[in-house]
């Protein structure tokens, strides 16, 4: 009996997802969201390709995907997109009273959140396809660093022209460790800012979701160490400890592969950021829960609530 109510329960939830995703077709925010994702991509690798071409090198296929991410603000704005994308959360539409008089609250929110690990994973999936089709035709797939690393890292060509390739990344890891590392981080980044849009969505409504997720964006771009350097005028020793604070406080320096602890320095380690993100998701999905109780669900054309 109890297996019996444990599967019907993870059918009730992948109902729920499967039938988010089916809405895809009629919501024009989606195809929005992707081609604006595909425009940002090509803005933010461009610098790369174009230094590419000019010394005519070839680049390892994923590199224009890691050198783009390995900055917070590149990082800012791809996330900024899925505010765009999870606007209508928490995705009330014709078929949810349906569901809820089929399923408890609990599963439903459940496939709900599912449906955005879902979404979140396929949004991220294009932003490293995309990255790689802008440079496909100047590219190879082998695990090495190209020539055109090479050139940005060790002739200081990639601070000149602001691409963050340093040598430090290409002596401790390969381009697909690389890749794999900073797509963990960027996702993770990602599910915590919308799974904190949907607390507060549940909380106080659409309107506070959105405040909510920017709020949260924004404090990661102004707790960044260039920012206090600036403002406050520190010398080097100050700046250093200021980036050691600002690399714990902020989750979106933490998002970012270059700003952890590889063995010399009191930064967070990759380990402790993993950890770190998950708790804060899972605390989240845990006050989601709670709050789902008293939701009042309002439907477009009805008097009340359920």
């Amino acid at each position: 009996m109890q297996k019996w109510h444990i599967s019907r329960g993870n059918g009730q939830v992948l109902s729920v997802v499967m039938y988010d995703f089916r809405l895809w077709r009629k919501n024009p925010r989606i195809g929005i969201t992707f081609s604006l994702a595909f425009i940002l991509c090509f803005l933010l690798s461009d610098k790369v390709v174009r230094y590419a071409e000019h010394y005519d090198v070839t680049m390892q296929i994923f590199e224009p995907f890691i050198w783009t991410f390995s900055d917070s603000n590149s990082i800012l704005l791809a996330s900024l997109l899925l505010i765009f994308l999870f606007a209508d959360m928490p995705f009330l539409s014709s078929g949810t009273p349906f569901f809820l008089m089929r399923t408890k609250r609990r599963s439903w929110l459940a496939g709900q959140a599912v449906y955005i690990v879902a979404a979140t994973v396929l949004y991220m999936l294009f932003v490293l396809a995309a990255t790689s089709v802008i440079c496909m035709n100047r590219s190879f797939v082998g695990n090495m660093w190209s020539e055109t690393a090479a050139r940005l890292g060790y002739s200081g060509a990639g601070k000149r022209i602001a691409v963050p390739a340093t040598i430090k990344t290409m002596e401790m890891s390969t381009p697909y460790q690389c890749m794999a590392v900073i797509f963990g981080l960027m996702l993770l980044y990602t599910l915590l800012l919308v799974f904190l849009m949907l607390v507060c969505t549940l909380y106080k409504g659409q309107i506070a979701g959105m405040v909510g997720a920017f709020s949260f964006s924004l404090y990661g771009f102004l707790l960044a160490p260039d920012t206090f350097k600036t403002i406050l005028k520190l010398s080097e020793a100050e700046s250093y400890k200021a980036n050691v604070i600002v690399g714990w406080l902020s989750p979106l320096n933490q998002a970012t592969f270059q700003r952890h602890n590889f063995g010399y320095d009191l930064l967070p380690t990759l380990g402790q950021t993993v950890g770190s993100f998950l708790i804060l998701i899972a605390g989240c999905f845990c006050l989601a829960l709670r709050l789902i109780r008293n939701y009042s669900f309002l439907f477009t054309g009805t008097e009340g609530g359920i």
